[in-house]
């Protein structure tokens, strides 16, 4: 490329993202033309670029025990790069999905990411959704350069150049949440359950050294059940002796179904004992059944039933595409914004080369997310909000609490 090339496409680069300010759109949204991005300047690494298309990853599990969660997050991702693509795509190309499953295994994460990097060559992958699958691909990532825009609320104590956390991490989850439910209800004494992987287990640490040193509160019950285990009766019999003010649940995928209604069956129902779970949301209200939680709460960032007008429309939209039957919950709504956030990445940096892609979004502000408003962090996380919903018979939550803004702060003091 000449000296007189480069300066024109420098020019237009910032006539694109000055015309999208101006619009209030996200970076480049119906104004890129291929014609105006060179692909030998905007895909200088071998990616799956032509002066066309861009190939994209979505990697979940379709299938296993963490299906009932993470179907929501592939149909969310899909959805925006739809709705991308009808406004003309990335710098002017449209995108192309591979989807690969998971299959709720760890190690096939793993393979699944190489495949998606050294084989199909995709310039993002949009996926994982417990910790222990994002940890078995992460250092496929970091040694492949793959990028990588992960939707599930997690324990921090991370922070990777090639992830983006569109979910939140535990000071603005776990912590903000317990502040509020040890306020609220008094509470003294929780009991801790949690399915057996890192994610459980890493919050329920962080959970315990803020009721014991920062709440005066007593840990009086801490289990852990196997990822996909329905046998509750046990962990049920030792809480209605304990006699917990809260029950603090991180219990997840096909695991919760017979965890609450087991909780139901036993009498233990909100109106005799409060909850408040990290891992509940309304894609897995579906499977549960409203009326075996009615009652009990949820810390998220997001819910369904959340009053404005960005989320009217997403949440109108995606009924469009799913079904009126068809919920939305914190990680899907999170898996949302990956591809508008990766678009936002590209046009900022006007190539799709992940270095250049990853140093451009920092500090892009999305005023058209669902869930309201977010900022991307130098850390790689979102500045959110924390919202506490109670669970309705309906399946859909009543929002009885919400925070101001929180910044991500992976690496809390004292809890590391």
């Amino acid at each position: 490329m000449s000296n007189s090339d480069r300066r024109q496409f420098m020019k237009k680069t910032t006539a694109l993202v000055a015309v999208s300010l101006a619009l209030g759109l996200p970076i480049g949204i119906d104004v890129a033309n291929a014609a105006d991005f060179p692909t030998a300047t905007v895909n200088t690494t071998g990616l799956a670029v032509t002066d066309t298309t861009v190939k994209v990853g979505i990697l979940h599990s379709a299938t296993g025990t963490m299906a009932i969660s993470e179907t929501g997050s592939i149909q969310a991702e899909k959805l925006a790069i739809a709705q991308i693509n009808e406004m003309g795509g990335v710098l002017g190309r449209k995108i192309e999905v591979i989807q690969e499953d998971g299959a709720s295994d760890w190690p096939t994460f793993a393979e699944k990411s190489k495949k998606l990097l050294e084989n199909d060559k995709v310039a993002t992958v949009f996926g994982c959704w417990t910790s222990a699958s994002r940890k078995a691909a992460l250092p496929v990532f970091e040694k492949d350069n793959g990028l990588l825009f992960y939707p599930t609320f997690y324990e921090g104590l991370e922070q990777s150049k090639n992830v983006f956390y569109t979910g939140q991490e535990a000071t603005q989850q776990i912590l903000a949440g317990l502040d509020w439910i040890a306020k609220e209800k008094k509470a003294k004494t929780f009991y801790l359950i949690g399915s057996d992987y890192i994610w459980p287990r890493t919050s329920m640490k962080i959970a315990r050294k803020h009721i014991e040193q920062h709440l005066g509160g007593t840990v009086v019950g801490e289990e852990y059940i196997a990822l996909g285990d329905t046998q509750f009766g046990s962990v049920i019999n030792k809480i209605k002796l304990k006699k917990p003010d809260v029950i603090y649940a991180a219990v997840v995928g096909g695991s919760n179904v017979a965890w609450f209604k087991q909780l139901n069956a036993a009498g233990l129902n909100a109106k005799k004992q409060n909850m408040l779970t990290i891992s509940v949301t309304e894609d897995e209200v579906l499977g549960i059944g409203g009326e075996n939680l009615e009652g009990f709460y949820s810390a998220m960032k997001y819910f369904q039933s959340l009053k404005n007008p960005n989320n009217e429309k997403f949440v109108a939209e995606f009924k469009k595409a799913y079904g009126d039957a068809a919920v939305i919950g914190d990680v899907t709504q999170a898996a949302y914004l990956g591809p508008w956030l990766w678009k936002a990445a590209v046009e900022r940096a006007g190539s799709f080369d992940v270095d250049k892609a990853v140093a451009a979004l920092p500090g892009y502000e999305l005023t058209t997310a669902p869930e309201g408003y977010v900022k991307v962090d130098p850390n790689h996380h979102l500045h959110s909000k924390l919202r506490i919903g109670q669970w309705r018979k309906d399946g859909q939550a009543d929002v009885v609490y919400e925070s101001d803004l929180i910044a991500p702060d992976p690496f809390p003091k004292g809890y590391q």
